[in-house]
């Protein structure tokens, strides 16, 4: 019987994307993968199921990216850069159940986590739709993956986005809590929501309808 991954993690606003490179360089932090251009799209059933009871299915392609000529200036998606990989995930319900994980949820947004490579995107979004699946939100970001001395198995990604830049820490809770601490943050600075749902939140704020979070074409490379 396959072992259950659960994947926890953070996120982090970053108000500030130089002063967190300079931090992240004083850290001696290494960079494991390169910036790319991630696009991403959920799939649901047409009443949506998956997503009424907390599940989530993922197609991402990631393409190369360009680094940033200014850090604090999203750079426009290239919609037919080649992908060099794609991958399909799978997410369970954000877990409260026993007394342990609901502590930890207060903390940490802990969930079931299954993520395969696939060779063909394109095929696999034929397979979702020949099985009644609809795209259900797109979203895209440029993600550059990092790794710090000493605190093996936490993984931080440097996430810019259309509607800001984060930091999203992975790993296991006394790992993420030393990584967020040494980059300057506090316990009350984790952030628990999808980007699915700090977009809406953003849009709200903006008093615009959500739709798909994308880049704007208007924005150069």
């Amino acid at each position: 019987m396959q072992a259950v991954h659960n994947e926890v993690e953070i996120k982090l606003a970053v108000p500030d994307v130089a002063s967190l490179r300079r931090r992240l360089r004083q850290l001696r932090a290494r960079e494991i993968t390169p910036r790319v251009l991630e696009q991403n799209t959920l799939y649901d059933t047409p009443d949506g199921g998956l997503a009424r009871h907390g599940q989530l299915i993922r197609l991402r392609s990631e393409a190369p990216a360009a680094k940033p000529k200014r850090a604090s200036r999203p750079a426009r998606a290239k919609a037919n850069a080649p992908a060099i990989r794609a991958l399909l995930t799978y997410k369970g319900p954000v877990q409260q159940g026993n007394e342990g994980v609901a502590l930890l949820g207060k903390r940490f947004k802990i969930r079931e986590e299954h993520e395969v490579e696939i060779a063909d995107a394109l095929k696999m979004r034929a397979i979702f739709e020949a099985l009644g699946l609809r795209p259900l939100f797109r979203y895209e970001k440029y993600r550059t993956a990092y790794s710090l001395p000493r605190l093996a198995g936490v993984l931080i990604d440097l996430d810019e986005t259309p509607i800001g830049t984060f930091l999203e820490i992975e790993g296991d809770p006394a790992g993420i809590e030393r990584a967020a601490a040494l980059l300057g943050y506090r316990a009350s600075d984790y952030i628990l929501q999808s980007y699915g749902a700090l977009y809406v939140n953003d849009c709200r704020k903006r008093g615009v309808a959500p739709g798909d979070m994308l880049f704007s074409p208007q924005k150069n490379a």
